[in-house]
């Protein structure tokens, strides 16, 4: 694959008014002071309390744009890349437009999920787009209420979550820039769809087929994952998975200035940091502070990179997870 000219040209974020803190949290679930802070190593998440999906991505996405400099009617697409959707129809990134004031604009709006690897996939996807000289710019927006789907008897999954939104506007990038999408790859493996699922909202089990609502979503209206047989996969999966990607793009970790991984949880991330052999300077963990949030967590990541000077123009960067599915993701490019 060639290498496109494509450039971040501004990045956003957006978080619920409320903080939850682990002390928080041990008094919510009944545990001795201390236990989340040390089991699921997350300090602090925040929960949405009237917040919504569309809402929390416009005020990403109003930042994100004036990083970038431009106004929200210069965009030519708008591209919802949400794990969890606002409602089944329409898309979010038509209630986004909506929520941006666009909503007689005409600007193209739709919705490309994989759940976790939303923004890679959607980064990916775009990017030729853009290469192609379909679009200019792009707004790219992921925003997650993970709390509302929490299941509060699974501790393990319950303690990790966050909600919160980011924004990334990518265009192309002029001669001389330097910036570049080098290369991408994912890989799914279905045999482990059942090890991470949120069963209602769809057709399948439709809530017209429940004779009790308490009933219904207790058993499908809840996010399930199996986390131990989820890392396990992982850790059986991925380290090839990194190899033939870099065999792909023709580089190597040690050419990478800051891996941007999804923030499945704290302690799974240094499980495969050092699995991996990255160097923990390299590596942006920022999972103790908001969560797992999600879609967001990588361009959260990404955002944060970028704010606090760990990522500066002309770096090579990686973007790096795992989602529901099973599928694993990868995308490398010149900041």
């Amino acid at each position: 694959m060639p290498a496109l000219p494509v450039r971040i040209l501004g990045t956003g974020k957006a978080l619920p008014a409320t903080a939850v803190s682990a002390a928080d949290m041990d008094r919510r679930l009944g545990l001795a002071p201390g236990t989340v802070a040390k089991q699921s190593g997350v300090l602090t998440r925040y929960f949405a309390d009237g917040e919504t999906t569309s809402g929390m991505g416009a005020e990403a996405a109003r930042a994100a744009l004036k990083a970038a400099g431009i106004e929200a009617s210069e965009l030519d697409a708008i591209v919802g890349v949400c794990g969890g959707q606002e409602q089944a129809i329409p898309c979010t990134a038509a209630l986004v437009q909506k929520a941006l004031g666009l909503s007689t604009s005409g600007i193209p709006s739709f919705d490309i999920n994989s759940t976790c690897l939303s923004f890679v996939t959607g980064l990916d996807v775009v990017s030729h787009m853009i290469a192609a000289g379909r679009y200019e710019r792009v707004l790219l927006v992921a925003s997650e209420i993970a709390s509302v789907g929490l299941d509060w008897s699974d501790r393990e999954s319950a303690t990790i979550m966050g909600d919160g939104a980011a924004a990334v506007v990518i265009g192309r990038a002029r001669d001389g820039e330097g910036s570049r999408i080098l290369g991408a790859r994912m890989e799914t493996f279905s045999e482990g769809s059942d090890l991470t699922r949120l069963r209602a909202g769809g057709t399948r089990y439709h809530p017209r087929q429940a004779t009790d609502l308490a009933s219904y979503v207790a058993e499908y209206g809840l996010f399930e994952m199996d986390g131990k047989a989820v890392f396990k996969y992982t850790a059986q999966q991925l380290p090839g998975f990194v190899e033939r990607f870099f065999e792909q793009v023709g580089s190597s970790m040690a050419e990478v200035d800051m891996v941007l991984p999804h923030q499945a949880s704290p302690t799974a991330m240094w499980l495969v940091q050092r699995r991996l052999g990255i160097a923990v300077e390299k590596f942006m963990v920022i999972a103790p502070e908001f969560g797992n949030t999600i879609a967001a967590s990588i361009p959260m990541a990404l955002h944060e990179a970028i704010t606090r000077g760990k990522l500066k123009r002309g770096d090579r960067g990686m973007l790096l997870g795992t989602s529901a599915g099973f599928s694993m993701g990868a995308l490398l490019f010149e900041y």
